[in-house]
């Protein structure tokens, strides 16, 4: 199977992601005997519901495809895992975004957030793994009413931006169906 190096899938809560990045690591196995594929997770099970997400989420993963438990510290993941035939799936941006900047206990740390992001944007520029990277597109209903959620918000949509000009493809994922293109660098509009 040939892969782009990298992929970003985005969409709504339940549109399809986790699956669509699932079915790219089927493909990616069935490809060659010689494939790996590694889950890079970044859920932290901080109440039961979450913790009822994980397991599920572990359940569901096809036969053969590893899990890397990796809450805050993806670029040094991402290195450590990289390798020949080995496709690694970040799941998802967001929680790692929501670990930085929402912490479960004390508070966020903003030097060391934007200082992990650089790394792990950099990281992905020289990584000799493909990487399908899931990640939420937030920003498509009313404007939260707090401050925190805005910047919250905001800062995901940058990330988004900022890892699909690290990546050959992004695909959208709406109601199931994915809606995927080719990544004009052109187009991206950072801060």
């Amino acid at each position: 199977m040939s892969l782009s190096p990298h992929q970003l899938i985005v969409g709504g809560q339940r549109s399809g992601k986790s699956r669509q990045a699932e079915r790219l690591a089927r493909q990616w196995l069935a490809a060659s005997a010689h494939h790996r594929v590694t889950v890079v997770a970044t859920a932290l099970p901080g109440d039961e519901e979450m913790r009822a997400r994980i397991a599920r989420h572990r359940a569901e993963r096809p036969m053969g495809v590893a899990t890397v438990e990796c809450p805050l510290h993806l670029s040094e993941t991402l290195h450590a895992q990289a390798g020949d035939g080995h496709l690694l799936v970040v799941d998802c941006l967001t929680l790692w975004l929501t670990n930085w900047l929402m912490p479960l206990q004390g508070e966020p740390d903003l030097a060391a957030w934007r200082h992990e992001r650089d790394e792990m944007l950099q990281t992905l520029q020289g990584l000799r793994s493909p990487v399908v990277l899931v990640s939420n597109e937030v920003g498509w209903g009313i404007s939260p009413m707090s401050a925190s959620v805005r910047a919250f918000v905001d800062e995901l949509g940058w990330l988004n931006q900022a890892v699909a000009r690290c990546c050959q493809q992004v695909t959208l994922m709406v109601a199931g169906q994915a809606w995927t293109r080719p990544v004009d660098p052109a187009q991206v509009d950072l801060p």
